[in-house]
């Protein structure tokens, strides 16, 4: 079967003449299929990240660090307990990224996350970043409310 250029309408393919529509059918039918999949790469890649790069770090760091990150806090205008905000943080990279992996207590922990994340952004934004310099944290953030309403799929503990 010979394959069709589609150089004159804008678009090239590689896919047998006659086939276009059904190949493509077929190829997002069988991604479709591995769509708990996708979801399981993503908790597990992101989970492990905020578990050993960005929580158990703070987490191991101890008191000055958590005060130096509770300290973020202070731009949304909390100013008491800095330590504790800064653990809590903490423990929300790391247990949240736990339970990502795991898919238990997945909204709650997404939620966590996506306000960790806000806060993050927010501090790199006020103290003279700009948006391109607290696009990281809107991004994850972004990612993690989105996994809030899309939830864990099938490969989880919670099934939620």
């Amino acid at each position: 079967m010979p394959f069709r250029n589609h150089q004159s309408s804008g678009s090239s393919s590689i896919l047998p003449e006659g086939s276009g529509s059904f190949a493509r059918t077929m190829i997002l039918t069988w991604l479709t299929k591995y769509r708990d999949f996708g979801l399981l790469l993503l908790r597990v890649g992101l989970g492990a990240m905020f578990v050993f790069v960005h929580g158990w770090p703070k987490l191991q760091a101890g008191a000055a660090k958590w005060k130096e990150v509770g300290g973020a806090m202070k731009y949304l205008g909390i100013h008491f307990a800095p330590e504790m905000w800064g653990l809590l943080a903490a423990l929300s990279e790391f247990g949240g990224g736990i339970l990502l992996i795991l898919g238990l207590l997945f909204r709650p922990a997404c939620g966590a996350l996506a306000f960790t994340m806000a806060v993050a952004a927010t501090l790199l934004y006020k103290t003279g970043g700009t948006l391109f310099g607290a696009s990281q944290p809107i991004e994850l953030g972004i990612v993690f409310l989105s996994l809030l309403f899309i939830g864990p799929g099938r490969f989880s503990l919670d099934k939620s």
